[in-house]
């Protein structure tokens, strides 16, 4: 055999000695020590096997004759739960850990933070506890990631001491508190730090600025005051920036001409004065600018001729006052704007047409006017998908005409605006909407029944308005109520809606509203029709404070997952059908001030409501847990179902015998009335329902 085939021999001997070892028996001790701490089971791990390189997630190395040594173990979102355990210590050629988005909980294991090989650890989304005791070296990790968890108390210097050359650090979404400490400025290797979502408090870390290779810095939702000093004009790398939701004041530094790769500048929610930084209104790196709910003015400095990476601006809540600046119409790729809560006056520019990247507006909230110009203008914004025009252009005049198009509209909200005149014609135009809100307007004539044939539209309030007829019957085929698959997608920024109490509440993306159909408040007459039952998928169903009349149907009972059903203030007869305690979600419920009689179902969620949900309703009564919700009157006869059924069918008789019983019966049950006192007490009723009446 010549020199070379003996070297191929040789290494064909090794490769093959290689890949017939099984994993090194410590490691395989380590991790079935793992399984038995955790109390539940790991799928695909056979601990009755001695290969430990097999198992799912388990990934081993082929560098020693000694056992295949563990270098990766990805374990996210197992449904692993239980306590950790320091059984890792065994696994002392860990490169890679991930225990991600499982439930486990208990104290982090202490020999963790010393493993020498460990480059990225991974244990955010579980539910563990106690204090960061970072006391060990960890010289070779690179990420560390605890960010959704429980822990508390304050952030360990060791962190950066011990590990510094770590490149991304997560610590969000816990309870942390205390200062940011001095011993970060040593991991001069960081490149993204999340803080966010934690109790810590100070002024802005100076420790960070010496960072300079800091792109991504996030210390939202936490309480840091004072000013934003100028000393963050260091972080030349920095592309992200997030300050939100803390109690930063003063004005904001003029530092982002040194920031040139700053991309995303979020400073949302605090204390922020005066004037916009020249640097900032002047940024060309910029893509997104957060600066709601501050005390800022000088929108008329931005200038959108050189912001021309400008994508996302939120303004909202702030002081900035005068016509809106035409010159946000320069901001060609802007897609997302909102301008609401300002004192902004007059119209808005007729150059917003050019905005034709716009798929968001808001100018909620704001002093403008002519809400017909408006529309003309925004209606060239083609790729618009959502307006939210609440609480502006007050007690203008809906406009009515045919010819605008916003043929791309899926959100679309009018509330508590005081408009006058009729659901305009043009909305019958918007076949894509999923959300409409004409709530608490001076809106009137009918519902006209084309608001039916919209096939994605799943929230739909038009309470407190004057509107009078029947509901039309097709809104109970709304499509997408009625189980349909269609997908509902769109960003929100704060959409208010507005009650009888006049609070708002804020959702922040469409998926967060509940399918709701609200009518309440209005002047509607008519019956309920049995047709809504087909609607499987409402949750919100408010009928309250009309003149409704007729029966409750039983079919309201297969709409599974309603929450909430207020059917009160109406003219509602007959019994609370029975069926009602098949509806397992409902979290509020009411049929008071009506004209109900027979007895109050007990079943299922029924039980758990107040005798002010069926209070003043005279023929209702109750026993068990509605014992209490009557009198201690007898209550009234009323009716079997088969009788109000029977006499509810239309009836042919003829004959000489039927009119003489029918007169003699009359004559009898009329004495009989005035001596049992029932017609005084009728009146009695005819009364308390005149003032119900005047009450509404």
């Amino acid at each position: 055999m010549n020199f070379s085939n003996f070297n191929l021999f040789f290494i064909l001997l090794i490769s093959s000695a290689q890949t017939s070892l099984q994993c090194n028996s410590n490691d395989l001790m380590a991790l079935n020590d793992f399984s038995n701490c955790i109390t539940s089971k790991i799928d695909w791990w056979n601990i009755n096997t001695s290969d430990c390189c097999t198992w799912a997630g388990v990934t081993c190395d082929n560098s020693t004759v000694f056992g295949r040594r563990v270098i990766e173990l990805e374990l996210s979102s197992k449904k692993l739960t239980g306590r950790n355990c320091d059984s890792w210590a065994g696994l002392d050629k860990l490169r890679f850990l991930n225990l991600s988005h499982n439930f486990l909980h208990g104290f982090l294991p202490v020999k963790l933070f010393s493993m020498q090989n460990l480059q990225v650890l991974d244990l955010s989304d579980n539910y563990f506890s106690g204090s960061v005791a970072v006391k060990g070296y960890m010289p070779a990790i690179r990420y560390l990631d605890m960010s959704s968890n429980e822990l508390t108390g304050s952030i360990s210097a060791a962190l950066c001491e011990n590990s510094s050359f770590i490149r991304t650090l997560n610590l969000g979404s816990n309870y942390l508190k205390g200062e940011v400490p001095t011993s970060f400025k040593k991991c001069t290797s960081l490149q993204q730090l999340f803080l966010n979502g934690n109790d810590l408090s100070g002024s802005f870390p100076e420790s960070l600025l010496q960072l300079r290779d800091l792109r991504v810095l996030h210390l939202q939702y936490n309480w840091f005051s004072g000013s934003l000093i100028d000393g963050v004009s260091n972080l030349s790398s920095l592309v992200e920036l997030d300050v939100s939701f803390n109690r930063f004041s003063g004005k904001l530094p003029d530092i982002f001409r040194r920031l040139t790769k700053l991309q995303h500048f979020s400073a949302n929610a605090n204390s922020f004065t005066g004037d916009l930084p020249k640097s900032l209104v002047n940024s060309p790196s910029l893509h997104t600018l957060n600066l709601n709910n501050n005390t800022l003015n000088g929108l008329s400095k931005l200038n959108c001729s050189v912001m021309v990476n400008l994508t996302y601006l939120n303004l909202g809540s702030n002081n900035f006052h005068g016509p809106v600046p035409e010159s946000i119409s320069s901001c060609s790729r802007l897609s997302i704007l909102s301008l609401t809560r300002n004192k902004f006056t007059g119209e808005i520019p007729y150059s917003f047409k050019n905005l034709q990247a716009l798929t968001f507006l808001s100018l909620s909230n704001v002093s403008l006017t002519n809400i017909s110009s408006t529309l003309e203008i925004l209606q060239n914004c083609n790729n618009l998908t959502t307006l939210i025009l609440s609480l502006s252009f007050l007690g203008e005049e809906m406009p009515n005409h045919m010819n605008l198009q916003f043929r791309n509209l899926k959100i679309l909200a009018f509330g508590r605006s005081q408009l006058q005149g009729m659901i305009p014609l043009w909305l019958h135009n918007c076949k894509k909407l999923q959300l409409l809100d004409l709530s608490m307007n001076l809106l009137s004539g009918r519902i006209p029944f084309w608001m039916g044939n919209f096939t994605s539209l799943f929230y739909l309030d038009l309470s407190n308005n004057s509107f009078t007829g029947e509901i039309p019957k097709t809104l109970t085929g709304l499509r997408i109520l009625a189980g349909e698959n269609m997908s509902i997608d769109g960003p929100i920024l704060g959409i208010p809606l507005f009650r009888k109490a006049k609070t708002s509440l804020q959702y922040n993306k469409v998926e967060s509203f509940r399918p709701t159909l609200d009518l309440s408040n209005n002047k509607l007459t008519g019956p309920i029709w049995p047709s809504f039952g087909n609607l499987k998928e409402l949750h919100v169903l408010r009928l309250n404070d009309n003149f409704l009349s007729g029966r409750i149907p039983d079919s309201l009972s297969e709409i599974n997952g309603l929450e909430i059903l207020d059917l009160s203030h109406n003219e509602l007869s007959g019994d609370i059908p029975r069926s009602f305690g098949r509806l397992t979600f409902l979290s509020e419920f009411s049929v008071a001030d009506n004209q109900l009689y027979g007895k109050i179902p007990t079943g299922g969620q029924l039980t758990t409501f107040p005798c002010s949900s069926f209070e003043r309703n005279n023929g209702l009564y109750g026993d068990g847990a509605f014992a209490s919700c009557h009198s201690n009157e007898v209550p009234p006869l009323t009716p079997t179902p088969a009788q109000v059924d029977a006499a509810s069918q239309t009836m042919t008789i003829i004959g000489v015998q039927f009119a003489i019983g029918a007169a003699t019966g009359f004559v009898l049950a009329v004495h009989f009335c005035f001596l049992s006192g029932w017609v005084f007490s009728d009146t009695r009723n005819k009364s308390m329902f005149s003032l119900s009446t005047m009450r509404r």
